[in-house]
């Protein structure tokens, strides 16, 4: 029996189908086309058929004639019910409004609202019963296939809006913003690391400076010319190397001193020049001055009376004569000096020859010259001056020297000199070694010694020289214990005022400055009391006057006894 449509059987050869959908097995679904010529209610048969009555048919025959039946042909032929237009995905609306081709529930339900939507029973009931005309029915012996994926519009869901193309540049112009905000900070953030950076490290190298010039005493306030009286404590704590020199003038006469300070704290080193008119405490408990020391007391007692007055340890005395500080600057090969003055040479038979040595900078002396710049005293000049020159002299041959102790040790024994007992000659080798080598980098300075006219020391040397540079207190002789000598010059050589004084400091007297007088002929020695009748005496000798110049009358101020030089007055050489 073949149960497959006939194209021409029942009426319905020229009737048109048209594909309504799929079925559950994936085969396709017809309905015959809308014609105005036959009309049929499956529901209203049905009520006819005692299945009820369907009060949704009246209002479909009232609304319009209902689409021909569509025929399952896989059940005999039998008419479907007609769905109206059949959407599978429940989508599709009929135009006409609600009363025209409104769909129909095979269980006498209409379908759901006026949107033309077919209820998901009705869908599936559709898909069971509708079959494809000349096509078998469907086989329930095979495996059903996979139901296919449906396809989804955005047009069924309501929620779902146009996408707006203004919103993506917002977007866009927020990210950008976002990204340029977040390069500034970064790049703010680096700045003010490599600023952190660099204050660190400028901190760090300011730091270090700092340290190493306070470590090297070279700090502005903290050096020993700057020093203040706060830091006496720590300067007296420091380690130095101290021993005096004298020079002893052979042809000339005189003698000249200065002290060599190796401060191994600070590392620096220091030529003290010591003034011959300085009070000392002689042996005796007597008062004199340090050239009268040296000549009189020796190294021993010289040493001794300048530790008691500077408060200083000297550890050592270097007798210099000047025939062996001739060899000395030959043996270290000649030495350059800034030369302050024109040195005639001792040995021109006229006047008007070339001088020994030249006045200026950088001048290269050899050891004939050298003795006779650190010797020079020009006529009138102070003998602090001559004693400038000294530490000249000194200071160049501290450069020329060999920083190896070994080699000084030996430059020192090749001038076969006698030394003091109280230094060997590799002691004095190794200490100007040391010396020479800080010569060498600019830390050896030069420094004078300020005496007082009566041969004290002032407050100022005592706070920044033997405080600061010796590491010493100051204690000068008491002034009640020497005899106050005032001196008035009326001589008419203004010059006689210093030569007197240092030959009345050599002997131990004060001397005290009388000013200048009216010149006069002769020379008057004046005491008071009785009891300075023999001091007055001793002045007028020590002066080179004859005695028939003393006598007794009014001194000046508090002196204990008064000259008035005169034309008769011949200088020593002291």
């Amino acid at each position: 029996m073949n149960d497959r449509y006939d194209a021409g059987a029942a009426g319905y050869g020229a009737d048109q189908y048209e594909l309504v959908g799929y079925d559950e097995y994936g085969q396709p679904v017809y309905r015959q086309v809308q014609t105005q010529q036959q009309t049929y209610d499956p529901y209203t048969q049905q009520h006819q058929q005692g299945y009820g009555y369907d009060p949704y048919a009246q209002q479909g025959q009232q609304q319009g004639q209902q689409s021909p039946p569509a025929y399952d042909y896989g059940t005999g032929g039998q008419p479907a019910p007609d769905y109206g237009s059949y959407d599978p995905y429940g989508t599709a609306t009929h135009q006409g409004g609600a009363g025209q081709g409104a769909s129909h529930d095979p269980y006498g339900q209409t379908a759901a609202g006026t949107t033309g939507r077919q209820p998901r029973v009705a869908e599936q009931t559709a898909q069971q019963t509708a079959h494809i005309p000349q096509q078998a029915g469907p086989d329930h012996d095979r495996e059903a296939p996979a139901e296919p994926q449906r396809d989804y519009h955005t047009e069924q869901f309501a929620f779902v809006e146009e996408p707006d193309a203004n919103s993506e540049d917002v977007i866009d112009w927020l990210k950008f913003t976002e990204n340029r905000t977040e390069r500034r900070e970064e790049a703010r953030r680096r700045a003010r690391g490599r600023i952190v950076a660099l204050v660190v490290v400028l901190a760090l190298v300011a730091a270090g400076g700092v340290g190493y010039l306070w470590y090297a005493g070279k700090l502005p306030g903290l050096s020993s010319e700057d020093s203040k009286a706060g830091t006496a404590t720590a300067a007296g704590a420091q380690k130095r190397d101290v021993i005096v020199v004298h020079l002893h003038d052979t042809k000339g006469g005189g003698t000249s001193t200065a002290l060599l300070v190796d401060n191994t704290t600070t590392e620096r080193g220091t030529t003290v020049l010591v003034p011959n008119s300085l009070a000392l405490t002689s042996d005796d408990g007597t008062t004199t001055t340090l050239a009268k020391s040296v000549e009189d007391d020796g190294s021993d007692g010289t040493r001794d009376a300048l530790d008691t007055v500077l408060g200083t340890d000297i550890e050592g005395t270097w007798r210099l004569d000047t025939p062996y500080l001739q060899n000395l600057v030959d043996l270290v090969g000649n030495i350059d000096v800034d030369t302050d003055a024109e040195v005639p040479d001792p040995a021109a038979k006229k006047k008007g020859e070339a001088p020994l040595v030249n006045k200026g900078r950088d001048q290269t002396l050899s050891g004939k010259m050298a003795v006779a710049y650190a010797t020079y005293r020009a006529p009138g000049e102070a003998q602090n001056a001559q004693l400038e020159r000294f530490g000249q002299v000194m200071q160049g041959i501290l450069r020329k020297m060999s920083s190896d102790p070994q080699a000084a040790t030996t430059t020192i024994q090749t001038l076969a000199q006698i030394l003091d007992p109280s230094l060997t000659d590799k002691d004095l080798g190794t200490f100007l070694a040391g010396l020479s080598d800080l010569a060498k980098g600019g830390d050896v300075k030069t420094d004078l010694l300020p005496v007082q006219n009566d041969g004290t020391l002032s407050a100022q040397a005592s706070a920044r020289v033997v405080k600061n540079v010796l590491g010493g207190t100051a204690k000068s002789p008491d002034k009640d214990a020497a005899v106050s000598v005032s001196v008035q010059n009326a001589t008419g050589v203004r010059d006689n005022t210093e030569k007197a004084r240092v030959v009345l400091l050599n002997g131990g007297f004060t001397f005290l400055e009388g000013g200048t007088g009216t010149a006069r002929t002769t020379s008057q020695v004046v005491y008071t009391d009785a009891a300075d009748k023999a001091n007055a005496a001793e002045v007028a000798k020590t002066l080179g006057l004859s005695a028939g110049s003393v006598t007794k009358g009014k001194t000046s101020g508090s002196a204990d006894v008064s000259v008035v030089l005169g034309q008769d007055y011949r200088p020593s050489s002291g």
